[in-house]
């Protein structure tokens, strides 16, 4: 067996027939779980440390376990290399005490005589034999002692070790010393690290101590109100802002970036392929001693993921395709402890570091999947190297969130604490429903980093690197959702993008909600069918909907509220509306229809519930209105069965509806969207130079009108009518005019809207998959009205072919229609005027031949995006009948 994996060792190694080990086999899995080759090489990986440990020791003269040569208690004394060996193999049976400190490769029981070259490296820098302490000063002479055996680099070695090849025109000195370097843990944890404090810095930052003491105390008084991201309970808040983790690193960063650069400005780059060889074996390494818990527990493990990403990996596509996988798969193994650190220290990177950062994992990402071979069999999710660099770039969205800008530590905690309420009321509402059968609530899964960081996209406003340069468009082009979903889904620990969903598009992930969703409605069904048997209940396996047109909301309403006071799992049914006196089978476009027609009539603001902005052209909830909370609660029902349904909603609410129906509250931030025009107001009152009370003349009182029109005020704070606003508090009157417009004067309507939209959505991914914005896309469509992506996409039957004149001349006319006749196509065809998410390119409209030319209409089935169109003589023909059609169609049976 061979201590540095390549065949070669300083001393001998037990003879090749001496000993041989035979481990059991099990099946090889994909997933990323121990395979049995990997395995073997960790147990083979452990026998060589035992062999070492029983022959060299570990460098400790105070060790203590009795299997070590360097213990005083030690006394298997003398054994010869084929005793050694089988000795290593009997503790490595009885899992016997490993020395911490014995790295990966073995360890002299004494300090290497330097001569030649090496000797020469010695003297280059004087702490060459010493390893700066993390705590100011040197280290002890014992220590001393144990480091000389374990090399490491420095910026100045760099330096020193590049000049001198340069003068004797030989690289074998840093090809060797990189090689020894980069292959070694515990080298590379030593290796460029933070030097020492002088006693004169430790006498003055010492001084400085007392001084700084009161600065801090009143830093930690105010943590509540810095930018971070908290846990929903007092006991585990975490302030990102305060907890610096980049301080307590001791890796240079600065100098370990000048040693690259001054590395790969050589000419030629000779120490490449032994750089390549070494962190492909530094990553086996790395990733045994993880996965078997056997990684050091020396706080600055981490130095050695922070150096091998420091390297610019895009100039060398060699390490790229070979070493760098293999490392971020390891780096993707460590537990979530570990990667929310190096995520604590990466958010404190520059912008332009992380994007290059990004940039080298969205590369390798890319490549393996042009070069691999894919299929069913072997999707790109079965491909470790791809699912190493996913988990890493996961460290590096957190790191981008954590060091962009969030909201407030004291809204987070308030925010969470009443979504919490929320849930518990929720679950007593479904655990009191009548009928209501106890099952298991599917809950997502968790994700461990979130967890240990405590934050979520939500919570951040503006990330260090915006979230759509994570999406990767190779890896939505190739992911095949279904099995992906199955990963998702299963117990096994498989990689799934749905887990890494910063890489997938709103459309991709779209197709992974709605394998969720459709999963949901089958098991719903089954459990109808059951009941049927065991109890003799009737079968109830749709969401059965039956309604009049011309009173398609109070119909709507007593059906629903129904559904959801009987049994809330039936809103988790397959939707199937009826409209009376009207033939048509819900296959979709019935349904369509109906959400279509409750969407006109409930956001009408003759009907009250509603209010419309004709600045922002916007819906906002009337905090006046007379209607009761089942009405706000159907409503919410209908956005969440439009989203479970996978129907597009023509609703035009602002951005801020969509957070707090994800669990935000509204801010003055929002109000720019909301309410520009009352922002720009407030904002000029936060930045004006003068006496705010003289100019203004503002009490914290805010106006507004009822239905009626009527004016009425009410006070923003106790006694708020005889408080005038003033500089020193119109932070605080801005604040709680936001707060009252935004989430007080609707607080009743809301709860009952976002109380109906859980009901449906309550289980679903939504929360974990989309942020807020992706969410009105969900429920609004696209807003790229390209009809050419939809002529590209369109299938042909009944004889059209993409050259069929009747073809040809209706792409001709449709594309010089207006985009309101447009609208009318789509809604003639699809039953619905929205785009869907993705665009039109999403859209599978099929123009089939309705027979020769006649003066029939144009007709469609809408369930299935059919357009039956007679093959018409003329082109101004096709256009007038077509017109004619989309104009004045609506309902069912005009077939």
């Amino acid at each position: 067996m061979s201590a540095n994996g390549n065949g070669s060792s300083d001393r001998g190694a037990p003879a090749a027939s001496a000993i041989t080990v035979t481990l059991p086999t099990r099946p090889s899995t994909a997933d990323g779980t121990e395979t049995d080759g990997m395995k073997r090489a960790a147990a083979k990986q452990l026998i060589e440390k035992y062999y070492y440990q029983l022959t060299d020791g570990c460098g400790n003269p105070q060790c203590t376990n009795q299997h070590c040569a360097s213990s005083t208690v030690f006394s298997q004394k003398n054994l010869s290399k084929n005793e050694a060996a089988v000795r290593a193999l009997d503790l490595f049976k009885q899992k016997a005490r490993l020395c911490d400190s014995t790295p990966a490769s073995k360890v002299p029981k004494v300090p290497i005589q330097e001569t030649g070259e090496a000797n020469h490296m010695s003297t280059v820098q004087s702490s060459a034999t010493e390893r700066p302490s993390t705590s100011g000063g040197t280290s002890s002479s014992a220590s001393a002692t144990k480091r000389t055996k374990t090399p490491f680099l420095t910026e100045q070695k760099v330096h020193a070790i590049i000049e001198q090849c340069q003068k004797k025109g030989d690289w074998s000195l840093l090809i060797r010393t990189v090689g020894e370097t980069f292959r070694n843990a515990e080298a590379l944890n030593l290796s460029f690290v933070k030097q020492p404090k002088s006693k004169e810095q430790m006498r003055s930052m010492e001084e400085d101590a007392d001084k700084d003491k009161d600065e801090n105390e009143k830093e930690k008084e105010n943590q509540d109100s810095s930018s971070a991201s908290v846990s929903p309970s007092d006991e585990t808040d975490v302030d990102c802002s305060t907890d610096d983790e980049f301080n307590k690193v001791t890796l240079d960063f600065n100098s370990t970036r000048r040693a690259f650069e001054a590395m790969f400005s050589v000419e030629g780059l000779p120490f490449l392929s032994a750089l390549n060889n070494a962190i492909m074996y530094l990553a086996r390494d790395v990733e045994m001693q993880i996965r078997y818990h056997q990684a050091s527990s020396n706080p600055d493990y981490i130095n050695l993921f922070l150096i091998i990403m420091e390297i610019p990996v895009q100039q060398s596509p060699e390490i790229l395709e070979n070493a760098f996988p293999m490392f971020c798969k390891a780096m993707g193994c460590l537990p979530a402890s570990a990667q929310a650190r190096i995520a604590k220290v990466w958010s404190k990177f520059d912008v332009v570091r992380l994007q290059k950062l990004l940039e080298s994992l969205q590369q390798l990402i890319t490549v393996k999947i042009i070069t691999g071979q894919f299929g069913r069999t072997h999707t790109i999710s079965d491909d470790e190297g791809i699912a190493g660099a996913a988990r890493v770039m996961k460290i590096l969205y957190y790191a981008s969130m954590i060091g962009g800008r969030c909201d407030q530590l004291e809204l987070i905690k308030e925010e969470r604490r009443v979504n919490q309420e929320e849930e518990n009321a929720m679950h007593e509402f479904f655990q009191g429903a009548m009928a209501q059968e106890p099952k298991d609530q599917h809950q997502p899964k968790p994700d461990p980093l979130a967890t240990e960081l405590q934050i979520t996209p939500i919570d951040c406003r503006k990330p260090l690197i915006p979230f759509e340069n994570f999406i990767n468009d190779v890896v939505n082009e190739h992911v095949e959702m279904d099995k992906d979903f199955t990963n998702y889904k299963s117990d096994t620990g498989r990689f799934s993008y749905m887990m890494h969903s910063f890489l997938l598009s709103t459309a991709t992930k779209n197709l992974g909600m709605y394998f969720d969703n459709r999963i949901r409605m089958i098991n719903e069904r089954r459990t109808s069918m059951l009941q049927s048997i065991v109890h003799g209940a009737p079968t109830m396996p749709f969401l059965r909907v039956r309604v009049r047109r011309d009173h398609v909301i109070d119909d709507a309403l007593v059906g629903l509220e129904i559904a959801a006071r009987d049994n809330p799992q039936d809103l988790k049914k397959q939707l199937y509306v009826e409209f009376e006196g009207e033939q048509g089978i819900d296959e979709g476009g019935v349904s369509k229809e109906f959400f279509q027609l409750i969407i006109e009539e409930i956001f009408n603001p003759d009907f009250g519930m509603f209010t419309y902005d004709d600045e922002t052209r916007r819906v906002w909830f009337n905090p006046t209105s007379f209607e009761n909370d089942a009405q706000f609660s159907l409503i919410g029902i209908v956005l969440g069965l439009a989203i479970y349904n996978n129907v597009i909603l023509d609703i035009n609410f602002p951005m801020v509806v969509y957070r707090k129906l994800m669990g935000k509250k509204g801010t003055f931030e929002d109000m720019v969207d909301s309410h520009p025009t009352l922002a720009s107001s407030l904002q000029q009152l936060l930045d004006h130079d003068g006496d705010v009370e003289d100019d203004f003349l503002l009490n914290f009182v805010i106006g507004f009108k009822d239905v009626f029109e009527s004016t009425l005020s009410h006070p923003l704070k106790e006694k708020g009518e005889d408080i005038p606003v003033t500089n020193e508090n119109r932070e605080e009157y801005v604040e709680l005019y936001a707060d009252y417009l935004l989430n007080k004067s609707i607080e009743k309507q809301f709860r009952a809207f976002k109380r109906g939209f859980l009901m449906v959505t309550d289980e679903s991914p939504l929360k974990m998959l989309f942020r807020p914005e992706e969410l009105e896309l969900l429920v609004c469509g696209s807003k790229d009205f390209d009809f050419h992506q939809l002529e590209g996409a369109t299938d042909y039957d009944g004889g059209f072919n993409s050259g069929s004149r009747s073809v040809r001349n209706f792409w001709e006319v449709v594309h010089e229609f207006s985009e309101e006749q447009k609208r009318q196509l789509l809604q003639f065809a699809t039953g619905s005027d929205r785009v869907p998410v993705g665009g039109l390119s999403k859209l599978k409209l099929i123009i089939a031949r309705n027979g020769p030319d006649s003066d029939r209409l144009p007709t469609a089935h809408t369930c299935f995006n059919v357009l039956l169109l007679p093959d018409y003589s003329t082109k101004d023909k096709l256009k007038e009948r077509l017109l004619k059609a989309i104009t004045h169609a609506k309902g069912f049976g005009m077939l």
